[in-house]
């Protein structure tokens, strides 16, 4: 058996393609989408992971801005960034590219950010509404994986549902739509016992844990839809012959790294029924979800 793979590229375009007529509409009426981002730091993905942002506004046709702070940038620099935002009429969306340089409270900085902009989704105020069924954002990468489930055609009520990582960010509010789709959810950390065994009560299964190809065939039911949320960045050879398909592993051995998700690929492949690839899976949905999230802003 090989799994039948959930294309997250195909499913993100089909998200921007139904938000054209929105922002056609927003452009009409005088009122261009706009996303304000706030990078602090140096940190090299963090910049990659900004301009995949912003290319994605400019093919939508949204207004994009980016405040750049330097490496030593301190807490009171980054709120003042995001009080300009927070005031600026014509910006409708803020992102703070997350991590922030270690010395800044990132805790204060994503409290400062308007809950009415914050298409992050990270604001207590909008988890708070996460949490009692009345969504405003949510998170992007959680809400790109329910897309992924949902157009794919995954069932979700009254199957058990296994999330491998807890953040803020990605397991958390995971685990909260996952259970507002009516899936018994459980959720695993580093300290769970025998988490393979947990992992292979799932129907669905999602690993969000970021450490390389740590999900593997003994992890997963077989039959089961496994979502890999991971993006690591892997230069050891020996890793890379594990975790890597003939074709990819070529491409390691010109370029000598290479992204790879929290799932181990060959082995998983061969007892999933489903399963996300890296690249190519749940990234692009993590921007088509942002861009959503900024189009509503502006509408609201």
């Amino acid at each position: 058996m090989s799994a039948r793979l959930l294309d997250g590229v195909a499913t993100a375009r089909a998200i921007r393609d139904e938000l054209r007529d929105e922002v056609a509409r927003l452009l009409a009426a005088g009122r261009r989408p706009g996303l304000g981002v706030l990078l602090a730091g140096d940190d090299p993905a963090s910049a990659v992971y900004v301009r995949n942002k912003t290319r994605a506004c400019d093919d939508l046709g949204l207004r994009h801005e980016t405040l750049t702070l330097p490496n030593s940038a301190t807490t009171d620099q980054v709120l003042d960034g995001v009080r300009t935002l927070n005031e600026r009429p014509d910006v409708h969306g803020i992102l703070v590219q997350l991590p922030l340089p270690p010395q800044i409270d990132a805790a204060r900085v994503l409290g400062l950010v308007d809950p009415l902009k914050d298409v992050d989704g990270f604001h207590a105020e909008n988890v708070g509404l996460l949490v009692q069924k009345r969504p405003r954002f949510v998170a992007c990468t959680p809400a790109g994986v329910m897309e992924l489930l949902k157009r794919n055609g995954v069932a979700l009520a009254g199957r058990r549902a296994v999330v491998v990582g807890r953040s803020d960010i990605v397991g958390k509010p995971m685990a909260l739509l996952l259970l507002h789709a009516d899936a018994t959810v459980t959720v695993c950390h580093s300290r769970t016992a025998d988490l393979a065994a947990v992992c292979r009560e799932g129907d669905v299964l999602i690993a969000a844990i970021g450490r390389p190809g740590f999900i593997g065939r003994d992890h997963v039911k077989p039959g089961a839809v496994v979502v890999d949320v991971g993006i690591n960045r892997i230069e050891d050879p020996a890793l890379a012959r594990r975790l890597l398909g003939p074709g990819r592993l070529l491409a390691f051995e010109s370029k000598g790294h290479a992204l790879v998700g929290d799932v181990c690929y060959p082995e998983v492949r061969e007892v999933a029924g489903a399963l996300t690839p890296v690249p190519g899976g749940v990234g692009p949905l993590t921007i088509a979800l942002l861009l959503r999230n900024t189009v509503r802003a502006a509408g609201a």
